[in-house]
């Protein structure tokens, strides 16, 4: 028998294009999406049919078929659904797997969830990737960011067919790398995603600041082409792209409802970072964002009751913003890193950050200038604020950013997450904080005790507050 070299399973948007991928790239495969009558039939057949590139590809809806078409140690990559499809997924499959095949896991999953399946599947007998893949549509038919993560000896088995289909960094190799064991590539999926949401909501707010000064959106878009040289980003060049697209004479972006969406990534960000116990201020701050944006009947109830002052002449040139807006992304690619640098000690996960950052320069939707810069730093830090370069960008910029912060305070325009880089940066540089206030109230309604700094914090104290010496 013919056999396939790769198995893909879930014949989604990006299923498809996976697909396409590795049969561009030479592999043999085999494609797999499910039966059901009236909704879903012969979903992989018609696939085939209308892509030339597909014609050595085996297409199937039926599971032992999909399986056993593939060569031993079978290699099935899952493009389903994350949550509890996944978990069904197995089951369906494990019944026709053998000892040593491998499952991939290319969806969004929850790292947790990632090392469960990990250890469940190790107990099969059966290895499992649990693997970040970052591109969107275009990224996954021409080249994504691929993070997989698990057992390696098994990641060598893959690592041809994942390596092969991935984007490439400026100098030629894969943005693909073994991340390290567990979940740990899910992780930094994970992380990735809550980075973008900050990402584009800075973008969000440069604009309402930019628009608040005048200028439409055309202008806009030209103003966002001049910031290329100096803070170019794939966010950037689409929300140019965005800014320019008109619907009869009017921009379409202006049709769009503003009620901004979410899959969840966003979310278990926030979570893992109040877990782990890291300040990843501005990830919350873009996720509640959308999430006020979710309640637009109240947002004009309430504008009406309570009325914003008139807006006046913004004190802004456009580089101000320039400079507020590369601000920002410094802090908000510090606070990534550092919650992808405390996971990786705390988990023992001995993780990479400037193979991370390089598998990020291209095909993801996060890789930027800044990113290339940060392969470098990355090398000799793992704080990237402690890098002189950085730092003189930081304390050259953070006046711009104090002047857009405050027009936009003053006049009522929301900017959370430029707001919340200074407001972070003022914490995390103030020696010496009003965190002792809180220490001792604490101690006074919960005798939670309390460290003194002229006994070097080695001792726990409890004073009786309500009474005097």
């Amino acid at each position: 028998m013919n056999t396939s070299e790769f198995g893909l399973f879930g014949l989604g948007v990006m299923g498809k294009s996976l697909c396409r991928n590795l049969a561009n790239n030479g592999f043999k495969i085999a494609m797999f999406n499910r039966h059901v009558d009236g909704i879903e039939v012969d979903v992989a057949k018609n696939f085939k049919a209308e892509h030339p590139e597909l014609s050595e590809a085996d297409a199937f809806d039926d599971i032992s078929a999909f399986v056993n078409a593939l060569e031993t140690p079978r290699k099935i990559m899952l493009m389903v659904n994350a949550g509890k499809t996944i978990d069904y997924v197995i089951e369906d499959l494990l019944p026709h797997l053998s000892e040593n095949d491998i499952l991939i896991d290319g969806g969004n999953s929850n790292y947790k969830k990632t090392k469960e399946r990990y250890e469940y599947l190790k107990s099969k007998g059966i290895h499992f990737i649990g693997t970040g893949v970052s591109g969107g549509e275009e990224g996954a038919l021409k080249g994504p960011s691929i993070m997989p993560s698990g057992d390696l000896e098994a990641y060598n088995n893959v690592k041809p067919f994942l390596e092969k289909i991935s984007a490439k960094d400026q100098n030629n190799l894969p943005c693909c790398t073994y991340v390290g064991p567990e979940g740990s590539g899910h992780f930094i999926k994970m992380v990735h995603n809550g980075v973008e949401y900050v990402e584009m909501q800075l973008l969000a707010e440069v604009i309402t600041i930019l628009e608040a000064s005048g200028h439409d959106l055309d202008e806009i878009a030209n103003i966002l082409e001049s910031w290329k040289n100096t803070a170019n980003s794939y966010l950037l060049e689409i929300t140019i792209d965005i800014l320019r697209k008109k619907e009869s004479s009017d921009w379409l972006v202006n049709k769009i409802l503003d009620k901004a969406g979410n899959k969840g990534t966003g979310n278990w960000t926030t979570i893992a970072s109040a877990e782990l116990g890291v300040p990843s201020t501005l990830i919350a701050s873009a996720l509640f964002s959308r999430y006020i944006s979710f309640y637009k009947e109240e947002r004009i109830q309430l504008n009406e009751k309570l009325k914003k002052e008139n807006i006046s002449k913004l004190n802004l040139s456009t580089n101000d913003v320039l400079e507020a807006y590369q601000f920002a992304r410094i802090i908000n690619h510090y606070q990534g890193f550092k919650l992808i640098a405390e996971a990786s000690n705390k988990f023992l996960w001995h993780l990479n950050l400037s193979e991370i950052a390089r598998i990020w320069t291209n095909g993801c939707i996060i890789r930027s200038t800044l990113m290339e810069e940060l392969v470098e730093v990355f090398k000799i830090t793992t704080n990237i604020l402690t890098n002189q370069k950085l730092i003189n960008i930081v304390n050259q910029y953070k006046l711009s950013a104090k002047k857009v912060v405050s027009e936009c305070v003053l006049n009522d325009i929301t900017a959370p997450c430029l707001g919340e880089s200074i407001q972070f940066l003022n914490g995390i540089t103030t020696a010496n904080s009003s965190a002792n206030i809180i220490q001792a109230q604490r101690d006074y309604f919960g005798a939670h005790t309390y460290q003194r700094n002229d006994d070097d914090g080695v001792k726990s104290h409890h004073t009786i507050w309500n009474k005097t010496n």
